[in-house]
């Protein structure tokens, strides 16, 4: 059967945009779906497969529909365009990079990436408390980040509290030397990393003085009722079941609530509930409360790490399959002891 060809009228300025620095994006799309790509008289070319030749059609359209809105088009702008589905909405890529949440103290704009960043982001808008779950690089920590610094500079709220449990991640941190504060801040680190990018070390510094951010350990919301404030619990699966409840029982009136986590890693003791997945199955259903699920397609750091975080899921879902059907197999045994019996 010979191949199909595919011919698209795309302007130069734009071809150059969609083919990379030395054709990288089309050496992607070419490895992914076993085509060849090139511009011939003004014009781009797909071969191969019609099927397949289709695909980098919708792909193509995706990254045109970007480009031709002033945006620059990145490696993860083409990896993630691949990963959707051909009947995806054209220009959603477009759509999705129109929704600046803030900007950075570089200039830098700070906005959702993917349908599922953008999903979430909506969520927080609309509802009082966001569930943010799903495996590292999602940005469901540094997206809510921007969320809550836009609503305080803003002034839709007086503070911002940012709080995860102080549990090691697989290691054994020992006394830590200084004071209180100094003991804490190892944990604490990465939401101290994302103030310092989106609202600049010396505006962080002045507010955090005033009171008016607070980054502190979960266990310092007992007893306290949080009024006025945007609050982010973060690692949320190292929670106990009461440290949840706790923490849920603390919000108060004018007070909006984002919660991130990710089941695959815990760093509680075997033998613990994680709280996160007792508070998903106890909340699921009640009004103004949402849960996101974000995904390895939703991964924004380097390629790498979204082919990691798939690998790791890979595995994870075939020893559990692995798992359930020994414990079937020695049920069935279990049985048939039984019934010689």
């Amino acid at each position: 059967m010979s191949d199909f060809i595919a011919q698209m009228e795309i302007p130069a300025k734009e071809q150059q945009a969609l083919f990379g620095m030395q054709d990288k994006y089309i050496k992607s799309m070419e490895k992914e779906y076993g085509v060849d790509i090139y511009s011939r008289d003004g014009s781009v070319h797909i071969k191969g497969d019609e099927e397949q030749v289709r695909r980098v059609e919708n792909v193509m359209h995706q990254l045109i529909s970007l480009s031709r809105k002033g945006a620059e088009i990145a490696q993860q702008n083409v990896d993630y365009a691949m990963s959707l589905e051909p009947e995806t909405k054209q220009g959603i890529l477009a759509e999705i990079d129109d929704d600046v949440i803030c900007h950075a103290i570089n200039g830098k704009p700070i906005k959702p990436k993917t349908i599922g960043q953008k999903e979430y982001v909506d969520a927080i808008r609309h509802n009082m408390i966001v569930f943010g779950l799903g495996p590292a690089g999602t940005g469901k920590t540094y997206l809510g980040m921007a969320m809550a610094i836009t609503a305080f500079k803003h002034e839709e709220v007086g503070r911002i509290i940012l709080t995860r449990p102080a549990i090691e991640a697989g290691e054994k941190l020992g006394f830590l030397p200084g004071d209180l504060q100094s003991k804490v801040d190892p944990y604490l680190r990465p939401l101290y990393d994302a103030l310092y990018q989106i609202m600049g070390a010396e505006s962080f510094q002045k507010n955090m003085e005033k009171g008016l951010i607070e980054v502190a350990p979960l266990a310092y919301m007992r007893g306290r009722t949080l009024d006025n404030a945007y609050i982010i619990l973060d690692e949320a699966q190292n929670t106990t079941p009461a440290q949840m409840k706790m923490f849920l029982t603390r919000i108060g009136f004018g007070s909006k609530v984002i919660i991130t986590g990710d089941s695959s890693q815990k760093d509680l003791s075997p033998d613990t509930k994680s709280g996160l997945d007792i508070a998903e199955r106890v909340l699921k259903g009640i009004e103004d409360i949402a849960f996101c699920e974000l995904t390895s397609k939703d991964v924004v750091r380097h390629p790498l790490v979204q082919k990691i975080v798939k690998a790791y899921e890979t595995y994870e879902a075939r020893e559990e399959k692995r798992k359930t059907g020994q414990a079937g197999k020695e049920r069935g045994t279990i049985k048939k002891d039984y019934s010689r019996r």
